[in-house]
């Protein structure tokens, strides 16, 4: 965000609400309980209430920016949420994916009928956080999310009707999002520029990251991100 600020953008970095981290433990997952209850519609409210500050009187700086050339950045589900969104807000002039999911149905999307049915019975499903060691829930709402808001959630739809600059830039060695989301997403908008590193989900960066420079990859991808956004300014 630093990065990107210095090259004279007005930036705003945000953690979704069902993130499962809070305001006095932003680094850890310390309410597991609203990380379960998170879904995409959820995000997409989130991220549209983002937009729709940044545009209002609540915003002090809001005369100061053009508030019809907004630009969203966003990694894995949040990719997928950012091109969902772009594709109903006319404001939004770009929008770049970082390791970028290409459907809303992450993670249960390959689990078979006879998982998603004890999803259903038991009400949740778990999976282990590799960084914290965690039990991370997972509530059947997120498929009931789906199953309700399927045409909303159609990330391949919107990527497809987008008409603005879009830039998708991936690891070549993602285990959580496979490089052959970005192709996907691709072969449906061929207009993407579609950037990719050797490297994982998350380019190279450990949390938390503290040194004052980043791997490469991710150093990679914040070039080509900034040359994207600074293209045609």
């Amino acid at each position: 965000a630093h990065s990107i600020a210095a090259e004279g953008f007005a930036m705003v970095k945000f953690n979704f609400s069902h993130n499962g981290t809070s305001i006095q433990q932003p680094e850890t997952f310390d309410n597991l309980e609203a990380f379960g209850q998170n879904n995409y519609s959820i995000q997409l409210t989130d991220l549209q209430r983002v937009i729709d500050w940044v545009s209002s009187a609540e915003n002090h700086f809001a005369k100061d920016l053009d508030q019809q050339q907004i630009y969203l950045i966003g990694h894995s589900m949040g990719g997928g949420t950012a091109i969902l969104t772009a594709a109903n807000d006319s404001r939004i002039k770009k929008v770049v994916g970082w390791a970028s999911v290409s459907h809303s149905t992450t993670p249960w999307g390959n689990w078979s009928m006879e998982k998603i049915a004890e999803w259903e019975r038991a009400g949740v499903q778990y999976y282990e956080n590799s960084r914290t060691g965690q039990q991370m829930p997972l509530y059947y709402q997120l498929y009931e999310d789906y199953q309700q808001n399927t045409e909303k959630l159609d990330i391949i739809n919107a990527i497809s009707s987008l008409r603005i600059p879009i830039l998708l830039c991936h690891g070549s060695e993602d285990q959580a999002v496979l490089i052959e989301k970005a192709y996907e997403l691709k072969d449906h908008q061929p207009s993407a520029d579609l950037f990719t590193v050797n490297s994982d989900h998350v380019f190279g960066r450990k949390h938390p990251w503290t040194s004052d420079e980043l791997p490469e990859a991710m150093q990679l991808v914040l070039d080509k991100t900034i040359q994207f956004l600074k293209t045609g300014c």
